[in-house]
């Protein structure tokens, strides 16, 4: 199994689930590296893994010769993550409402919803590649 690359606030991770460990490692000891409440560390660290782990399976496919990157920058108050991975754009509009009756029971379709819920703000945007690139924001206080 390749190792994941890492540079201070950058990690570069293989299209491998069983890589997912190690980007909630890296996320979590970059915040309490900062003093971050741990309840904030828990939400950061779900919606990071989260987005990661839907870069591996929806966007790159599995294909582990595909990366998905994910880079932290920290002002005063706020975290800003984005994760970039290699795949087709993923455009949010064509996913179906989760909390609709007719898509409660389904086993997918949930992760982005979760994360919109718990960070403050979202942005999900094209890559340059053709990739997508989700931006996660979280105010630490």
């Amino acid at each position: 199994m390749k190792e994941p690359e890492i540079h201070d606030n950058k990690i570069v991770i293989p299209s491998d689930q069983n890589l997912i460990a190690k980007v909630d490692e890296f996320v979590e000891s970059r915040l309490r590296d900062r003093n971050v409440d741990d309840s904030i560390i828990a939400d950061i660290a779900i919606c990071a893994t989260e987005v990661v782990n839907n870069g591996i399976i929806h966007g790159n496919k599995d294909d582990r010769s595909k990366t998905v990157t994910l880079e932290m920058a920290f002002a005063s108050d706020e975290v800003t993550i984005t994760v970039t991975d290699q795949g087709k754009y993923f455009n949010p509009e064509e996913v179906a409402n989760p909390v609709d009756d007719a898509n409660l029971m389904r086993e997918v379709g949930r992760g982005i919803f979760i994360v919109k819920n718990l960070m403050d703000q979202v942005d999900i945007e094209q890559a340059n590649g053709g990739g997508t690139r989700v931006i996660l924001i979280k105010k630490l206080k």
